[in-house]
């Protein structure tokens, strides 16, 4: 399998961030990136050693230990970016609702959105005022991550993803409360999503001026949707947050999960970088969207639990299906974030495989 070849000056390698930055613009590379989602987290133990004195919200909002965790894989592994640690969630707080995270049940949103009176009360307002300790711990991780020529990933929960939590008040099955809002009250849920489409541009834009090189916009719900609500209730209001951030000028990642059905219209509402999760093949998902973007993805994050020859095989398959399409632009990724019991030497063998099968094709790579 042929890699798409592309050397730095002179023949000497490409730096991490050449890479990573010239597979968002569909650009060839000497071999193929990979960051996994949620690489800082439980899995690690340096992770829960600080998760014995700190809760989540500690973390994130220490500029200098969210900088500390995102660095721990950084320091663990040969991954081609770091992902600002953070949550999708916090967002929500600036605009006036009251977020927990309860041990063994997750986020918990105490005031949900249950009225019209209740989304028109929502504030909008500037994320330097209300998530500025993302924002500087953007700054901090940039500046670690310089001399080490290692691209620095911002991101933010999308407009759906967002109004999931703020509705349900927490996460949620079948989304009752969410999707019924949204087909019965149309005036009120594009109210809702116009205020949070707002927000999350302004943040990813922030998030962009403050350091980050690269942005992705989690869309972890919206496969709950038919294609007929995305295209009519969704996709102005992700489109019109990617537009906002687009201004920063930097290479933006759109991601959801179970999105098989809708791929081609989360292309339309934008993005450089589609994700695709494990539930189709990689290779159809990216004739689907077409050649005008590149694709992040797409192994079946339970797959790291696998024997290493398994995973081995699984993760050549992501890789050989993305050769097949005959386009630069894959960033190899899980379908979704790395799960809390995955063992950590699968995670490092998978990273090294990863950029030895795609660097050196002819090669047996054990």
């Amino acid at each position: 399998m042929p890699a798409f070849q592309s050397p730095g000056p002179a023949g000497s390698p490409m730096t991490k961030t050449e890479r990573f930055l010239a597979a968002c613009r569909r650009q060839p590379v000497d071999y193929t990136p990979v960051w996994l989602m949620r690489q800082a987290g439980r899995y690690m133990v340096e992770y829960r050693a600080l998760r014995e004195h700190y809760t989540i919200l500690d973390l994130i909002k220490s500029p200098e230990l969210a900088m500390a965790v995102t660095l721990q894989p950084i320091d663990a592994f040969d991954l081609d970016a770091a992902i600002i640690f953070a949550d999708i969630l916090p967002p929500l707080e600036g605009m006036g609702l009251s977020l927990e995270f309860v041990k063994g049940e997750g986020p918990l949103i105490h005031n949900p959105l249950r009225t019209p009176a209740d989304v028109a009360a929502l504030q909008v307002r500037p994320p330097e005022e209300t998530l500025h300790f993302t924002l500087d711990a953007i700054k901090l991780t940039r500046q670690a991550l310089e001399g080490r020529q290692i691209p620095l990933i911002g991101f933010s929960g999308a407009p759906f993803t967002l109004a999931a939590y703020a509705v349900e008040g927490g996460g949620s099955k079948n989304h009752v409360r969410v999707k019924s809002l949204m087909m019965s009250d149309p005036a009120t849920w594009h109210s809702l999503m116009e205020k949070l489409s707002v927000v999350v541009g302004h943040y990813l834009l922030a998030q962009a001026r403050a350091g980050a090189q690269v942005l992705q916009l989690f869309d972890s719900w919206v496969g709950q949707l038919s294609p007929a609500d995305y295209r009519s209730h969704v996709l102005p209001h992700s489109r019109h947050a990617l537009e906002i951030a687009r201004e920063a000028g930097v290479p933006i990642i759109h991601f959801g999960t179970d999105t098989a059905g809708i791929l081609p219209l989360m292309r339309e509402a934008g993005g450089d970088v589609i994700g695709v999760d494990w539930r189709i093949d990689l290779d159809t998902a990216w004739r689907m969207v077409g050649p005008g973007v590149a694709v992040q993805g797409n192994l079946d994050p339970i797959a790291l639990f696998a024997p290493w020859p398994q995973l081995r095989q699984r993760a050549q398959q992501v890789l050989d299906a993305a050769h097949t399409v005959g386009w630069p632009g894959h960033i190899f990724n899980l379908g979704h974030g790395i799960l809390p019991q995955t063992p950590v030497d699968n995670v490092r063998r998978l990273v090294d495989f990863v950029h030895e099968y795609t660097a050196n094709p002819k090669d047996e790579v054990a």
